[in-house]
């Protein structure tokens, strides 16, 4: 059984290892056994094929073993720069191999050592035709050389003090103790189903592969031991997921409201535009769930200005209609004000009541509102993670809505659905996500897609200038202004310390004030600023009183001014490339042409320029997203700390999505037919979870 083999024994507790070594491999997240197991090979180099130096080929990677001949540091005259040659010989001819700046190794190498490079071979025609190498990898040839080479050999992650070649070292002492015993987690009906091989000899194939394994599929991370891992490690994932889904509706009465009352069909008499084919069809769907006795958990995905909000305004209504109270949290204060002046045009019209709460108000303020709740007089409450604070007694909460939930952490939003006598639940998120993807992080909930615009709206015009031309960006928005429009000019995160964002925002806005647009009403937004003079300013800037904003990045999200043309953004090689999307979102809400303009100063990493190429090239949510996901990596995307995902060793959502659709149809079947995870085949299951994964899916508590 799975809980009798020791995966939490601490490494240094294993051969080979002990205090020292266990520091340092704590610092690549090695703390167990079972970590060390699962600590797989970012690469794999065929070291496989010895070639005799005479019958190397330039232009291709080989590998070679000879007698160390000579040593020698140089340093070139111009540049000044160190290089470390190394001659070795073999029965059939002799090889130099050059490192540039590394004269350390002038001592590493000695004369009669044997050695193994392995790396590109390169010919030089200086003072006739030579054979070398530039930077070859190399080991010495000792008693383990069997294990470093003349074979496929892994390639780990290193920290300082603890090379890829001592970790190879160790796990071959580790799997030499303990591969047989590695228990299966894997029900025999799914092994057999996918033919997979057993899990310890995956884990001993992945480490140690034989010499005939294809290393292209290695490195692709498509080899019969990584389709395993993989799919044990998304099979886990998603049996939690469905845990936890299983647990949060099915197995809870919910509210079976009532969905035809009158108060949706009232806003849309309100309403100066129809909705759209994918709005009625989302509502459609939300308005499903909420008369079935179970708990909606839904969420509702759509690329920003998408109309995802209107459509949550429309659940509201009918959450109200059935005398139930509705809650609404916001991850910055800027958008729960956003939202609460939009929302209580309509809500004031058709005779309800709406309340914003944050953390800054007075208490006299606040005290009203908490009363308000508490006796039933507020229909909708809207507020950031203010609403999650203990005073905030509801007294028939019937419907959640958390907008961009990826800004949250669960166990916030659990606390707010605990307000409640089983409340439904309704996600927004304009964090376009593909459709599997969305599934694995958000595996627990529903998904709806609002996957069209509102008619009307022409793309965006997104356009890339460098530093010296701000003047012309700056002439750009002037032109703009004076056709009657308004714009924003937003200026980035310049360090950690948000004191220097807002620094960099108020110079900008002295600047602009002073040398720029002497003649325009310009404002000023950042999040430091109290309520009321933040909601002074939206209230302004949405009257059209203010035609230039100024702002950090807490215009994000959720501003919604539809004369706004305009989204100039400083330093855009400083933004993330979803921050980036979600400015642009801003603008391009109404009738007339919307531009965004990025102002970028060198030097530009790689992967910025990536990102403003992207931003240039599409405005496809979707396409961003994927893109983004490519840059990041999926843990950074998805924030996985956040959301509650726990973070996978080898599994990558982009490259094995089509495992991760079979593994969650497998797991979600499993789940259906073992609720509890009690039978002797589910037990290593529900144990790997326990024992891996409790606080980070919270499928227990939650359930």
């Amino acid at each position: 059984m799975s809980f009798s083999f020791p995966w939490q024994t601490d490494v240094q507790y294993l051969k080979g290892i002990g205090p020292k070594r266990a520091f340092l491999l704590k610092k690549l997240h090695i703390h167990t056994l079972e970590d060390l197991l699962y600590f797989v090979p970012f690469r794999y180099e065929d070291r496989a094929e010895l070639k005799q130096i005479a019958h190397l080929t330039a232009g291709k990677t080989e590998t070679v073993e000879g007698e160390v001949m000579a040593v020698s540091l140089s340093e070139t005259p111009r540049r000044r720069m160190k290089i470390v040659d190394v001659a070795i010989s073999d029965a059939s001819g002799l090889l130099h191999a050059k490192w540039f700046n590394q004269h350390y190794l002038k001592n590493y190498f000695k004369k009669g050592d044997r050695v193994m490079f392995s790396g590109l071979v390169k010919e030089n025609y200086f003072g006739g035709r030579t054979i070398e190498m530039e930077n070859p990898r190399y080991e010495r040839v000792e008693a383990d050389e069997a294990l470093h080479m003349d074979r496929i050999v892994p390639v780990y992650h290193e920290t300082k003090g603890f090379t890829s070649k001592q970790i190879r070292s160790v796990l071959k002492q580790v799997l030499a103790r303990y591969a047989g015993q590695i228990p299966e987690i894997l029900p025999l009906l799914l092994r057999e189903r996918y033919r997979f091989l057993p899990l310890f000899e995956a884990i001993q194939q992945i480490h140690f592969p034989e010499k005939e394994t294809d290393i292209i599929l290695l490195n692709q991370g498509r080899s019969p031991a990584h389709r395993r891992l993989i799919f044990d490690e998304l099979f886990i994932l998603q049996t939690g997921l469905a845990l936890r889904k299983k647990g949060m509706s099915e197995k809870v009465s919910g509210i079976a409201f009532k969905v035809n009352g009158p108060s949706p069909l009232s806003l849309k008499k309100l309403l100066p535009f129809s909705l759209t084919a994918a709005q009625k069809r989302v509502f459609s769907e939300i308005r499903a769930d909420m008369s079935k006795p179970f708990v909606m958990n839904r969420l509702i995905q759509g690329d920003v200005g998408c109309g995802k909000t209107l459509v949550a305004l429309m659940s509201i209504l009918v959450a109200i209609d059935n005398a139930r109270q509705t809650a609404l949290m916001a991850p910055t204060e800027i958008l729960a004000v956003q939202h609460y002046l939009s929302l209580k045009v309509y809500l004031h019209a058709l005779g309800k009541s709406v309340f914003l709460l944050t953390s800054d108000m007075r208490k006299k303020e606040k005290d009203e509102v908490l009363s308000a709740v508490a006796s039933g007089n507020c229909d909708l409450l809207i507020g950031t993670h203010a609403l999650i604070q203990k005073a905030v007694v509801f007294k028939n909460l019937g419907l959640v809505v958390v907008d961009e939930q990826h800004k949250f952490g669960v166990l916030q939003r659990v606390t707010l659905l605990k307000k409640g006598r089983q409340p439904e639940l309704l996600i927004l998120t304009a964090t376009p996500i593909p459709r599997t993807l969305a599934l694995t992080l958000y595996g627990d909930l529903s998904l709806s897609v609002i996957d069209e615009l509102p008619p009307g709206r022409s793309p965006i015009h997104t356009h890339l200038h460098y530093g010296n031309k701000r003047e012309g960006v700056y002439r750009f928005i002037a032109t703009e202004i004076q056709k009657g429009r308004q714009a924003f000019v937003v200026c980035p995160l310049v360090d950690i310390s948000e004191k220097l964002d807002l620094k960099a925002a108020m110079e900008r806005f002295e600047y602009f004030k002073r040398d720029v647009f002497p003649d325009l009403n310009i404002a000023l937004l950042h999040g430091k600023m109290k309520r009321d003079e933040k909601e002074k300013v939206m209230a302004a800037f949405k009257e059209g009183k203010i035609n230039l904003l100024v702002a950090t990045t807490v215009v994000e999200v959720g501003i919604d001014i539809p004369n706004a043309t305009v989204m100039a953004i400083e330093h855009a090689e400083r933004f993330g490339l979803s921050q980036l999307h979600q400015l642009r979102g801003r603008v391009g809400r109404g009738s007339e042409q919307s531009y965004c303009l990025m102002i970028a100063d060198y030097p530009i990493s790689k992967e910025g320029k990536r990102r403003l190429k992207a931003m240039v090239q599409t405005t496809d949510g979707f396409k961003i997203a994927e893109e983004d996901l490519s840059i990041r990596g999926p843990g950074e995307f998805f924030g996985t700390k956040q959301s509650g995902l726990p973070s996978l060793h080898v599994a990558n959502l982009i490259r094995d999505v089509k495992i991760l659709e079979v593994a969650r149809k497998e797991a979600f079947d499993w789940v259906e037919t073992h609720p509890m995870l009690e039978d002797v085949e589910s037990r290593p299951i529900r144990d790997f979870l326990e024992r891996k994964w409790r606080g980070k899916l919270e499928w227990l508590s939650i359930a």
